[in-house]
């Protein structure tokens, strides 16, 4: 007795020809930020300075490279969509509770940074933002204190390095706590 195979359903046409334009719109918005940003690096000095590159290495760099990402996905749009794209996942709606979570945090932290200093800001953003990420998700506990302490902890020790590197490695001013330059 043999086992019929299972039947592979054929790709959905109709769904890959409507998702055609959407992604040759991305692909140009791409292409265009490229141009645009190429456009704005010709007025930076191209001067040699510290390791032999100019101020506009950057900008002609990163220029370059949304050109060509742009360029290649118009190429992928046009000549079929995206073969190997996976199906969407998730809600079918934005969840905007979460949405206000991240947004809260994004917002505090540029409001609260030269008042609390980077670290307690930037620990008070990851806080908010992963609250936020977990209650889109739909994770159990999200209310617990201790899922709060988790992640103020893990936002502090994220921070504080960040922190550290700046001030103590890199020399930059960030806004801190204290005068020492530790908090």
């Amino acid at each position: 007795m043999t086992t019929p195979e299972p039947s592979v359903s054929p790709p959905d046409t109709a769904a890959q020809a409507a998702a055609v334009w959407p992604q040759t719109l991305v692909g140009a918005g791409v292409l265009l930020t490229g141009l645009a940003l190429a456009f704005g690096a010709i007025g930076i000095s191209s001067e040699a300075g510290y390791g032999g590159v100019g101020p506009n290495f950057l900008p002609w760099m990163v220029s370059v490279v949304l050109v060509l990402c742009g360029a290649w996905i118009l190429w992928e749009a046009r000549t079929g969509g995206f073969r190997e794209l996976d199906p969407p996942t998730g809600a079918d709606r934005a969840y905007w509770p979460g949405f206000v979570w991240v947004s809260a945090g994004l917002l505090l932290n540029a409001a609260l940074i030269t008042t609390l200093g980077f670290i307690l800001s930037c620990t008070l953003c990851y806080l908010l933002a992963v609250q936020g990420l977990r209650r889109a998700s739909g994770q159990a506990g999200v209310n617990s204190p201790r899922t709060f302490a988790i992640d103020f902890v893990t936002g502090a020790l994220i921070a504080a390095p960040v922190f550290w590197m700046f001030t103590q490695f890199l020399a930059i001013s960030l806004p801190g706590l204290t005068t020492t330059g530790w908090l």
